[in-house]
Protein backbone atom coordinates (compact mmCIF):
# COMPACT_ATOMS: atom_id res chain seq x y z
CA UNK A 1 0.00 0.00 0.00
CA UNK A 2 2.82 2.68 0.91
CA UNK A 3 4.19 1.94 -2.54
CA UNK A 4 0.69 3.03 -4.18
CA UNK A 5 0.48 6.10 -1.50
CA UNK A 6 3.72 7.25 -3.09
CA UNK A 7 2.89 7.01 -7.23
CA UNK A 8 2.11 10.32 -8.94
CA UNK A 9 3.22 12.57 -5.78
CA UNK A 10 6.61 14.74 -6.13
CA UNK A 11 8.83 13.61 -3.79
CA UNK A 12 11.37 17.42 -4.41
CA UNK A 13 8.88 20.61 -3.01
CA UNK A 14 9.29 22.88 -5.93
CA UNK A 15 10.12 26.64 -4.34
CA UNK A 16 8.21 29.32 -6.26
CA UNK A 17 9.98 31.85 -4.68
CA UNK A 18 11.90 34.24 -7.09
CA UNK A 19 15.25 36.25 -6.12
CA UNK A 20 13.89 39.13 -7.69
CA UNK A 21 14.51 42.24 -4.92
CA UNK A 22 16.86 40.40 -3.04
CA UNK A 23 20.49 41.79 -2.51
CA UNK A 24 23.30 39.48 -1.98
CA UNK A 25 25.77 39.42 -0.14
CA UNK A 26 28.73 41.33 -1.72
CA UNK A 27 31.26 38.33 -3.24
CA UNK A 28 34.56 38.12 -4.22
CA UNK A 29 36.57 35.71 -6.49
CA UNK A 30 39.39 33.90 -5.30
CA UNK A 31 41.71 32.06 -7.92
CA UNK A 32 43.55 28.79 -6.84
CA UNK A 33 45.87 26.84 -8.48
CA UNK A 34 47.18 22.83 -8.16
CA UNK A 35 50.12 21.37 -8.43
CA UNK A 36 49.07 19.69 -11.67
CA UNK A 37 48.49 22.46 -13.29
CA UNK A 38 44.70 23.45 -12.66
CA UNK A 39 43.17 26.49 -11.91
CA UNK A 40 39.89 27.48 -11.04
CA UNK A 41 37.71 30.45 -8.97
CA UNK A 42 35.70 30.17 -6.04
CA UNK A 43 33.22 32.75 -4.57
CA UNK A 44 33.74 33.82 -1.39
CA UNK A 45 32.23 37.03 0.64
CA UNK A 46 33.69 40.15 1.07
CA UNK A 47 33.98 39.24 4.79
CA UNK A 48 34.90 36.04 5.01
CA UNK A 49 38.51 34.30 5.98
CA UNK A 50 40.06 33.16 2.67
CA UNK A 51 41.54 29.52 3.31
CA UNK A 52 45.06 29.20 2.17
CA UNK A 53 44.28 26.12 0.43
CA UNK A 54 41.45 24.19 -1.55
CA UNK A 55 40.68 20.94 -2.72
CA UNK A 56 41.44 21.05 -6.63
CA UNK A 57 37.96 20.66 -8.71
CA UNK A 58 39.39 18.62 -11.49
CA UNK A 59 41.94 16.31 -9.83
CA UNK A 60 41.30 16.24 -5.92
CA UNK A 61 44.73 17.62 -5.14
CA UNK A 62 45.41 20.47 -2.74
CA UNK A 63 45.31 23.46 -4.71
CA UNK A 64 47.12 26.83 -3.09
CA UNK A 65 46.20 30.42 -3.37
CA UNK A 66 47.51 32.43 -5.82
CA UNK A 67 49.48 35.05 -4.61
CA UNK A 68 48.84 34.46 -1.15
CA UNK A 69 50.51 33.26 1.86
CA UNK A 70 50.67 29.52 2.25
CA UNK A 71 49.14 27.15 4.89
CA UNK A 72 50.95 27.86 8.35
CA UNK A 73 52.69 24.57 9.67
CA UNK A 74 51.54 23.33 12.57
CA UNK A 75 53.57 22.60 15.46
CA UNK A 76 53.48 19.54 15.86
CA UNK A 77 54.48 17.68 19.75
CA UNK A 78 57.95 15.81 19.12
CA UNK A 79 57.05 11.89 19.95
CA UNK A 80 57.23 10.59 23.81
CA UNK A 81 59.57 8.14 24.11
CA UNK A 82 59.87 5.63 26.28
CA UNK A 83 62.74 6.82 28.31
CA UNK A 84 60.72 9.93 28.25
CA UNK A 85 57.87 8.44 29.99
CA UNK A 86 60.37 6.62 32.46
CA UNK A 87 61.58 9.66 33.43
CA UNK A 88 58.46 11.39 34.32
CA UNK A 89 57.92 8.42 36.79
CA UNK A 90 61.80 8.37 38.31
CA UNK A 91 64.91 10.10 38.80
CA UNK A 92 68.08 9.08 37.50
CA UNK A 93 69.37 7.96 40.53
CA UNK A 94 66.39 5.63 41.38
CA UNK A 95 66.98 4.04 37.95
CA UNK A 96 70.59 3.39 38.65
CA UNK A 97 69.42 1.94 42.47
CA UNK A 98 66.90 -0.67 40.77
CA UNK A 99 69.05 -1.66 38.25
CA UNK A 100 72.00 -1.98 40.66
CA UNK A 101 69.74 -4.55 42.75
CA UNK A 102 68.66 -6.49 39.61
CA UNK A 103 72.09 -6.67 38.80
CA UNK A 104 73.36 -8.20 41.96
CA UNK A 105 70.10 -10.59 42.23
CA UNK A 106 71.45 -11.72 38.24
CA UNK A 107 74.94 -12.15 39.52
CA UNK A 108 74.08 -14.18 42.46
CA UNK A 109 72.18 -16.82 40.79
CA UNK A 110 69.07 -16.48 43.34
CA UNK A 111 66.81 -15.96 40.31
CA UNK A 112 65.82 -19.16 38.41
CA UNK A 113 65.74 -18.61 34.61
CA UNK A 114 63.27 -21.30 33.05
CA UNK A 115 64.96 -23.03 29.54
CA UNK A 116 62.83 -23.01 27.10
CA UNK A 117 62.16 -26.56 26.03
CA UNK A 118 63.44 -25.89 22.20
CA UNK A 119 66.61 -24.69 23.95
CA UNK A 120 66.95 -28.19 25.33
CA UNK A 121 66.13 -30.11 21.73
CA UNK A 122 69.03 -27.62 20.24
CA UNK A 123 71.75 -28.74 22.74
CA UNK A 124 70.92 -32.26 22.89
Amino acid sequence: MSERALRGTRLVVTSYETDRGIDLAPRQAVEYACPNGHRFEMPFSVEAEIPPEWECRACGAQALLVDGEGPEEKKGKPARTHWDMLMERRTREELEEVLAERLAVLRSGAMNIAVHPRDNRKSA
